[in-house]
């Protein structure tokens, strides 16, 4: 039930994150960057089980300060929470959501592939 009633959506753009976020939790600091396709998770064996566990295939990460499992666990949950899809943005803005991708750097837009 617990479970259930804590689960987070994370807005995945072209098999990456939206954008970068930063988390922290206690001791432990967590940085997440967009990545282009081909890239892959790169992380340590904590962050990269939940970016696997939640469908992101391209990430770059850095966890800082703490090296305690659990700190880290919840410093990416944090940075996870924080994340807006760019049509969220868009709406917050004011903007058009075409406006918003038409500045969007990671991806097919910029490799030209079909991510």
């Amino acid at each position: 039930m617990k479970a259930r009633a804590n689960l987070v959506e994370i807005p995945i753009t072209e098999g990456t994150i939206a954008h970068e976020a930063k988390g922290r939790f206690g001791a432990g600091k967590v940085i997440l960057k967009p990545a282009s396709p081909g890239t892959g998770v790169i992380a340590g064996p904590v962050i990269r089980a939940i970016m696997d566990a939640a469908g992101v295939r391209n990430v770059l990460t850095k966890s800082l300060g703490s090296n305690n499992p659990n700190n880290i666990v919840r410093a990416t949950f944090d940075a996870l929470t924080e994340m807006e899809s760019p049509a969220q943005y868009a709406v917050r803005t004011g903007r058009n959501e075409d406006e918003v991708l038409a500045g969007y750097t990671v991806g097919s837009r910029v490799w030209r592939t079909n991510a």
